[in-house]
């Protein structure tokens, strides 16, 4: 098998500097790969698959774009495992880059246990592999994932490239409504699989992987155990949170669910008359809904009799994984009372359905923003701003798709109180009127929250509290089907789709959303679409200090690493000369 690649496959000599890396060839290297893994999967060439996987993971592009993945993309970049080991700066990158080619990646080390906090006050336990560990199952993954993406079943929507929470959502809308040719779902079945990450069973995920290249580095890092208050702890079940193969590993295990679901069809019978003529027509129809993301999955079906009838037929399948459902998270309820899934609240209205912000969400969003402020009395205005602002959009982006305009009022309502509490707290000896011109303007929407800053041309300029209910509420399109960014006939849908979505991350008709139109939605750098899910930043073609301006002609759009790579550049040119 030849992967018509010069200098690419097994490369070895010497190695550019990070900033120098050509990011566009080898993404595309990489892309082109996983492409031709997934067609290969769907015609059924098996040896044809293996050969490319093996390419892959020999593959230095591959290397490349997994480091740059650990050290610059994901959030955990800065935790280190038991090896304490980070790699935050350039020169550490390439670094890792010339480790990683002599590394012996069978030698798999234990994961650092730690635990962040999850819902009613609980921990969730994290297991932190070493960076070369994190760094070889990135590699693994990008091997792997084309192959079962290509035979992943449509209604998974967790932790699968191109698909979100919101796919998950509008699909169990588009189920539980109500309406000529809908299935008219009444009951839905609640389910939370108990410590799912922690006891799926090692056996079942390698019989489901098979004599695949790549394996026995799997079967490594699900044996490798943690270490906790420096003891070690075998594993002899589960896969850790925190490792970037898991969620991949989590899919392949519970995949098929839907399948199960659709042995179970319905029968709609139809009256037709024609011609002096009656006769009966069948249909078979699907009995059950279902929508899972990752771990957490919906079942909706027409009576309380098919919900209680699927579920012990559904635990007898998650106990051959090892599996159990949680029965303190796990309950059958009716549509008008509804349920809560991925942080919203799915229920019937008056016979319509909607879908809303979860309550305990939006509360404990709120008490966030309280104690951010009550423990920061003294920043300044700006600070307040340049610290809530981010916090306020993401949240809004999250629920705009939804039924939430008067979820978006409430919530600017709270926060203007708490503000106006901050605000008094400063100033015990001013009147109220002084402190609501020192710190608020009003306009058409009411009062906002303000601070006077200077630009980087050190113009004085006023910036402004982001209010949620100037955001409009859109509909958002569900992913079709089984399809998938890895599938080569799709790349325009891709596009279009990732372009629909940054339409609405700035207003239209901006300056900065014509930077985003004038280069085609791409980040020229890496040539990658700019929504793949990194971090965007602006950045000036022509420097400030050098003359540079905030025209649109000067501006240009780049995602975050990409932005740190030009002006390391930049840097590394200037020490040349």
């Amino acid at each position: 098998m030849k992967d018509r690649v010069t200098h690419d496959i097994g490369a070895t000599g010497l190695h550019p500097e990070w900033c120098d890396m050509d990011w566009k060839r080898a993404r595309q290297r990489v892309k082109n790969l996983r492409q031709r893994i997934y067609r290969a999967t769907q015609n059924g060439q098996w040896n044809k698959v293996r050969s490319l996987t093996k390419l892959m993971l020999r593959s230095h592009s591959n290397l490349l774009v997994s480091v740059r993945r650990v050290t610059q993309e994901n959030r955990g970049k800065k935790t280190a495992g038991i090896d304490g080991q980070v790699a935050l700066t350039s020169a550490q990158r390439a670094q890792l880059v010339r480790e990683m080619a002599d590394h012996t990646l069978w030698k798999a080390q234990p994961a650092r246990r730690i635990y962040i906090p999850k819902a009613r006050g609980k921990l969730r336990p994290l297991g932190i592999p070493t960076i070369k560990n994190r760094v070889a199952q990135a590699v693994v993954k990008n091997a792997l994932e084309p192959s079962w993406e290509a035979r992943f079943e449509a209604n998974s929507y967790g932790f699968r490239p191109g698909r979100s929470c919101h796919d998950a959502i509008e699909h169990c809308h588009s189920r539980l409504r109500t309406g000529k040719n809908c299935p008219n779902d009444r009951w839905i079945l609640d389910a939370d699989i108990h410590s799912a990450y922690d006891h799926i069973s090692h056996d079942f995920i390698l019989t489901r992987l098979g004599a695949i290249p790549g394996r026995e580095l799997v079967k490594q890092w699900l044996k490798a155990g943690y270490v906790e208050a420096e003891v070690f702890n075998p594993t002899t079940s589960g896969t850790a949170q925190g490792s970037v193969i898991s969620p991949l590993l989590a899919n392949i295990a519970l995949d098929g669910m839907e399948t199960l679901l659709d042995h179970y069809p319905k029968v709609k019978e139809y009256t037709i008359h024609s011609k002096g003529r009656t006769w009966t027509r069948r249909v078979k129809t699907k009995k059950y809904g279902f929508a899972r993301y990752g771990d957490d999955f919906l079942v909706s079906a027409a009576t309380r009799e098919d919900i209680e009838a699927i579920k012990p037929i559904l635990e007898e399948w998650l106990s051959i994984r090892g599996l159990t459902l949680s029965e303190e998270k796990t309950s059958i309820v009716p549509i008008e009372q509804g349920a809560n899934f991925l942080g919203f609240h799915i229920r019937h209205f008056g016979g319509r359905c909607f879908t809303i912000p979860q309550k305990d969400k939006v509360f404990r969003f709120l008490k966030e923003v309280r104690a951010w402020l009550k423990t920061h009395q003294t920043v300044k205005p700006e600070a307040v701003i340049s610290h809530l602002n981010p916090i306020l959009r993401g949240w809004t982006n999250y629920y705009k798709h939804s039924a939430s305009k008067r979820v978006f009022s409430y919530v600017d309502d709270q926060v203007w109180k708490a503000l106006w509490a901050w605000a008094l707290r400063r100033h015990p000896n001013k009147g109220k009127r002084w402190v609501a011109t020192k710190y608020f303007l009003s306009d058409s929407t009411g009062w906002t929250f303000k601070a006077t800053v200077k630009d980087r041309s050190r113009r004085s300029k006023v910036i402004t509290l982001h209010k949620l209910r100037s955001v409009p509420i859109e509909r958002h399109v569900k992913v079709k089907g089984t399809t998938s960014p890895d599938d080569p006939r799709l790349g325009q849908y891709w596009h279009d789709r990732r372009t629909r979505y940054g339409k609405s991350h700035w207003v239209r008709g901006s300056k900065l959303y014509r930077v985003a139109v004038n280069q085609n939605w791409r980040c020229p750098a890496c040539a990658q679409h700019l929504f793949n899910g990194e971090d965007l930043h602006t950045h000036h073609t022509v420097p400030l200090e050098a003359g540079g301006r905030d025209d649109e002609e000067n501006l240009v759009h780049l995602h975050a690493a990409c932005h740190r790579q030009v002006h390391g550049r930049r840097g590394s040119q200037r020490q040349r000369a």
